[in-house]
């Protein structure tokens, strides 16, 4: 493994404390952008492991925000859980809902796998509205507990938990378990003919994608003070984490992250145009995902070169 040049860690380092002094000059409506950027960050991250190393096409990455979200807003709601616990019973009910889903799904492959996830977020969004009494319905579920209500602590939140998945998931990407999860993610014959049980592992993947985007979900809910179908579970919302990772750059973790904030930040900066917007920073995507396979961090020198 090569090792990250000198130069680009003082970068890294010089960037990160912008980031945590950036309150100190933002106004409370970027600040608020930027969190909420940070929240679909780790949305982008934990599909990004799935996908970029287990190879396995996720195409319902609401469906674990979605439970992470829901787990946690119900548990502050109706048992008056405080937000820590209420955080960590939304990262167990992702986590459930991940693993009961991954079992059966990874017994198939190909187009009938990216099925089973979609149809999975179908069929949470009608349990949301068919269990209205308790989950809010198409109105939203308001919590009664939020993270702060300061624009700025809420930043500061959001950056750090960025910042601690990313690292975490970079590392586990590194690791055996990512090096095992790319070998059968190319072929999982030869994998399973070197002694790998790739499908015990690609379930741990899932495990691991489900804890990060079901703390993220449930981090986003006490953020916006509410839980809502087109906030945390809509197909749109999935459509766009997956962009975020491709865009970013596929297999890289932290691509996911910059794809996140590319796509919000150049939303909110085209927000003037109205609905046109949405357009142009799709066709902006496509653009980049088309003539650079590797996306946004392909463009480095030495990603190039590797």
């Amino acid at each position: 493994m090569s090792t990250i040049p000198k130069s680009r860690l003082v970068a890294l380092a010089v960037f990160l404390i912008v980031l945590a002094l950036f309150p100190l000059g933002a106004n409370g409506y970027i600040l608020g952008v930027l969190t909420t950027a940070f929240y679909f960050a780790v949305f982008a991250m934990s599909w990004d492991l799935l996908f970029g190393y287990a190879g396995e096409v996720n195409f319902g990455p609401t469906f674990l925000i979605g439970l992470g979200a829901y787990g946690a807003g119900m548990s502050n709601a109706l048992l008056g859980l405080p937000v820590p616990l209420a955080v960590v019973v939304g990262a167990i009910v992702a986590v459930a809902g991940g693993v009961a889903l991954a079992i059966p799904a990874l017994r198939l492959s190909g187009p009938y796998l990216g099925l089973i996830t979609l149809v999975s977020v179908l069929l949470l969004q009608q349990a949301i509205v068919i269990f209205a009494g308790v989950t809010g319905g198409e109105i939203g579920l308001s919590v009664p507990d939020v993270l702060s209500i300061s624009s700025a602590v809420n930043y500061e939140y959001a950056l750090a938990f960025m910042l601690v998945s990313g690292l975490i998931l970079f590392l586990i990407s590194r690791s055996s378990l990512g090096m095992i999860l790319q070998a059968a993610g190319q072929d999982q014959v030869a994998a399973a003919a070197l002694g790998f049980n790739a499908t015990r592992h690609k379930i741990l993947a899932f495990a691991v994608s489900a804890l990060f985007s079901g703390l993220a979900g449930a981090f986003l809910v006490f953020y916006l003070g509410t839980a809502s179908v087109s906030a945390v579970v809509d197909i749109s919302i999935g459509v766009r984490v997956i962009i975020a990772a491709v865009l970013g750059g596929r297999r890289t973790i932290i691509g996911g992250a910059i794809g996140s904030v590319f796509l919000i930040v150049a939303g909110e900066l085209l927000r003037p145009i109205g609905q046109l917007s949405t357009f142009v920073v799709a066709l902006i995507a496509l653009v980049v995902i088309v003539l650079f396979p590797d996306g946004l961090l392909g463009l480095l020198p030495h990603r190039r070169g590797a």
